[in-house]
């Protein structure tokens, strides 16, 4: 079953799309969670992070090569920014299909609540 990123891929949904090629697409966050929130995310459909497969070993190095273009086109590069991957459940992923987080344009805080 196609996720909502399948669908903003084949252009079925609407999005702000600040990147896109033969490998990846890259839009606007409809939830950001700081200044610059954006979505990496492969055309190719993997279900997590736990799924990739050896091959895929260029097209998940291309992800980090885009986010890195994408925090020095949206001015965050100098200041820093956090790339996040989540997966599974306890990893806090909500949409079955791999997506790299671009988070910036402010003070980020600890990336979890130590216990």
């Amino acid at each position: 079953m196609p996720t909502v990123f399948d669908k903003i891929i084949s252009g079925e949904l609407p999005a702000t799309i600040v990147h896109r090629d033969a490998r990846v697409t890259a839009f606007l966050d409809i939830k950001p969670a700081a200044p610059v929130h954006i979505l990496i995310v492969p055309n190719k459909a993997i279900a997590t992070v736990n799924d990739i497969a050896d091959a895929d070993a260029a097209l998940i190095g291309h992800m980090i090569i885009v986010a890195r273009d994408l925090a020095r086109q949206q001015k965050i590069a100098e200041d820093g920014y956090r790339l996040i991957i989540n997966c599974n459940a306890h990893g806090g992923q909500e949409v079955y299909h791999l997506h790299l987080h671009l988070l910036g344009g402010r003070p980020l805080g600890p990336m979890v609540t130590r216990t």
